[in-house]
């Protein structure tokens, strides 16, 4: 099942929707909030100022209350044409002085501050917004007071708030679509090295591995890196395929020719034994082509498996035993090959370390087998001694060294010139007056190996005749 596609611009996109979302619906809430209040607050002013206004025209005349009636206070409320406007001037004993008797009373009120209050309650069926004070004069026996209320419904003031909310709202929408605008235009500037990434890549040649030129802000910078690094190492896979195919098909083509001229020739013989002798060079060509192909393929076994390096724990004395067993002929004359491998059986010596490592088994045992089929092609000797004074066996040590295992395998052979001991690793480069034919891949498969799991190979002549290859491996991986 194929998944969706993730896009970035997206989720961002929704991120930022989500978030102005949230914030709008609070900014509205905040507005309606502050409307409301702004509303209120001016009409109130209003209705003190009215309420002040006909507490100032209050009088008592012998013991009467008088009251001239201020309609300049009223004509402050005017400004609401909607709106109705009631009062109502009554003695703190329930006496009507003026007004509508049946305004509801205000609540109770146990200071003695002469500054207006404002509260809401219903009248005629509508919610109305009232404010009251009490005015106390001082009479010819004792001081009298009454109590002035001025009510107004609300319709002015919603009418004021809707304006002030829906003006806020539509800021708030203006605001919300120019920063909306402002973040596409900022994502899409921001997305831009990706998009600069991408033609860079999309117009490359399929061998243009190079790393990438474009700038990339320093958040792409390690993908940039890592990308660079994976083209890097793809770029070394494709020129050591190149440069195998190119000498796979150079060495090939060489014994094929030479095997169907030889073939060619010996169809041609009449005479038997010039026919054999046909036949026999027909075989060593086709021996020959055989171990060049096999070597091919284990040196592209090793390639492969490098690039992959899955290592686990292995036995190398374990291997060292397969290695020879694969190696060493069993028909006669069969070569005298001597395994030297440390004694890891319990009990017998506590203590002593096994000769396990971190590595790829196949490719260790690849090395050890050509190792030792070097040392049977260039130094072997018959298993019986020649001359009655050469020895004629082949050594393979395995033992402790530092932290780590040395494999020396050492033949009875003339040795490697000074001259070939640095390009005796290198393909295609064969040792001086070999025994057998051979591809002159066997070192530079045991070199590559060997570097691979971080260690040492070396070869050095020795004394009295002779070759010593040694490889040095850690006990654990240690990648760069």
């Amino acid at each position: 099942m194929k998944l969706g596609r993730i896009s970035i611009r997206r989720r961002l996109l929704a991120m930022l929707l989500t978030l102005f979302a949230v914030g709008l619906a609070a900014l509205y809430l905040l507005v309606r909030g502050y409307a409301q209040q702004t509303a209120d607050t001016t009409y109130d002013q209003l209705l003190r100022a009215s309420v002040l206004s006909m507490a100032d025209s209050l009088q008592l005349v012998q013991g009467e209350w008088q009251m001239d009636m201020p309609y300049a206070a009223l004509a402050l409320l005017e400004q609401a044409p909607r709106d109705r406007v009631f009062y109502r001037v009554a003695t703190t004993a329930g006496s009507l002085i003026s007004g509508y008797a049946d305004l509801p009373a205000g609540p109770d009120r146990t200071d003695a501050n002469d500054t207006p209050e404002l509260y809401t309650t219903w009248y005629q069926g509508e919610p109305v917004r009232v404010a009251w004070m009490e005015r106390k004069i001082a009479g010819p026996r004792s001081a009298e007071a009454a109590v002035i209320q001025v009510a107004q419904t609300r319709e002015a003031r919603n009418a004021l708030a809707d304006s002030i909310l829906w003006q806020g709202t539509l800021a708030l929408i203006g605001f919300t679509g120019a920063a909306l605008a402002l973040a596409y235009w900022g994502l899409q500037r921001s997305l831009s090295p990706i998009q600069r990434i991408e033609h860079e890549l999309a117009t490359r040649s399929a061998s243009d591995l190079h790393p990438i030129a474009a700038p990339v802000p320093e958040e792409l910078d390690t993908l940039v890196h890592s990308l660079d690094g994976f083209m890097a190492r793809l770029s070394d896979n494709l020129d050591t395929l190149r440069l195998f195919i190119a000498e796979a098909a150079h060495q090939l083509r060489t014994p094929l020719a030479a095997l169907h001229a030889q073939m060619e020739v010996a169809l041609d013989e009449d005479d038997p034994a010039e026919q054999r002798r046909s036949l026999l060079a027909v075989l060593r060509n086709a021996e020959k082509l055989s171990r060049l192909v096999n070597q091919l393929l284990s040196d592209a076994s090793v390639i492969h498996r490098s690039n992959v390096k899955q290592f686990q724990a292995v036995d190398l004395a374990e291997l060292l035993r397969q290695a020879a067993y694969d190696t060493v002929p069993q028909a006669a004359p069969q070569p005298d090959v001597r395994l030297h491998l440390p004694d890891t059986a319990p009990g017998q010596e506590p203590g002593r370390q096994a000769p396990t490592i971190l590595g790829d088994s196949l490719m260790l045992r690849e090395a050890f087998k050509n190792l030792i089929d070097n040392a049977l092609r260039h130094g072997a000797q018959i298993s019986k001694p020649i001359d009655g004074h050469i020895d004629g066996h082949i050594d393979i040590t395995l033992d402790p060294h530092d932290n780590g295992w040395r494999i020396t395998v050492s033949d009875p052979g003339p040795g490697i010139p000074p001259a070939l001991a640095n390009a005796a690793f290198e393909r295609f480069t064969r040792g001086p007056n070999p025994r057998t034919p051979g591809a002159g891949l066997g070192l530079s498969i045991v070199k590559r190996v060997v570097d691979i799991h971080n260690g040492k190979l070396s070869l050095s002549n020795r004394v009295g005749g002779g070759l010593d290859a040694v490889i040095i491996l850690p006990a654990g991986r240690h990648e760069a």
